[in-house]
């Protein structure tokens, strides 16, 4: 009698059912990622191999200044109201005030100074003739009291805003070399200093005020008068 017998069939309770043949069943779990050959989730960083996100470290926008992004010009240049950002010497700084804007602006800020001190000094002294200019105290006298009020008058406007009342019409500004920002406190002060006090000299001071003042036509690049150089300040255009 032959002892083999045949292999289990379909039906044949002999043989060991497969994983999900049977409806009632339920399906193998599915290997961890990473395990038997399958490869764990493209954008999963906690998987052992997964590539790390685009942008660095927890992904989103490049770093500040990656990808050739130029950092931002040094100082204030360009965050001043009316700076515009425009090309000068310095990355970042507005065009340079023209040199016509800038003797229109004297002109306006001397008239708007001097007519109320000849008013005021002429109604001290009760006469507005010029007799009261032939003697050299009183031609002095009027100098002198000119100059003390334009250097208070330009010092509280430089140093609160960087513009006298002749810079607004003319849309210029004075602004701190290395960064832009109004030259608040000593800065404002000396610029003022230096353009007026030393006409109080007599003679002397007319002629560093004349070298002074055209200064600005041979210094390159910034255009600076020696007031500027002495304040380190710069006179730039708002439009």
């Amino acid at each position: 009698m032959s002892t083999d017998q045949p292999p289990p069939g379909p039906g044949d309770p002999r043989r060991d059912p497969r994983p999900g043949e049977f409806p009632h069943d339920p399906p193998p779990p599915a290997p961890p990622p990473g395990s038997h050959g399958v490869p764990p989730p493209a954008g999963d960083a906690g998987s052992p191999g997964a590539e790390p996100p685009p942008g660095g470290p927890g992904g989103g926008l490049p770093p500040p200044g990656g990808y050739g992004n130029a950092p931002p010009p040094p100082g204030g240049y360009g965050a001043e109201p009316g700076q515009y950002g425009g090309q000068g010497p310095l990355a970042g700084m507005p065009p340079l005030g023209s040199l016509p804007r800038r003797l229109v602006a004297r002109i306006i800020d001397s008239l708007l100074v001097g007519i109320p001190v000849f008013l005021v000094l002429g109604a001290a002294t009760g006469s507005f003739t010029s007799g009261y200019d032939n003697t050299d105290g009183g031609s002095w006298l009027q100098q002198a009291v000119f100059l003390l009020v334009y250097f208070v008058y330009e010092g509280l406007m430089l140093t609160r805003r960087g513009q006298t009342v002749g810079k607004m019409a003319m849309k210029i500004r004075v602004g701190m070399l290395d960064s832009g920002n109004t030259p608040v406190g000593n800065p404002g002060w000396r610029r003022a200093a230096i353009y007026s006090l030393p006409q109080l000299i007599p003679c002397l001071g007319f002629l560093f005020w004349l070298v002074n003042v055209l200064f600005c036509t041979w210094d390159k690049p910034y255009r600076q008068c020696l007031h500027d150089k002495g304040a380190k300040t710069v006179v730039v255009s708002t439009a």
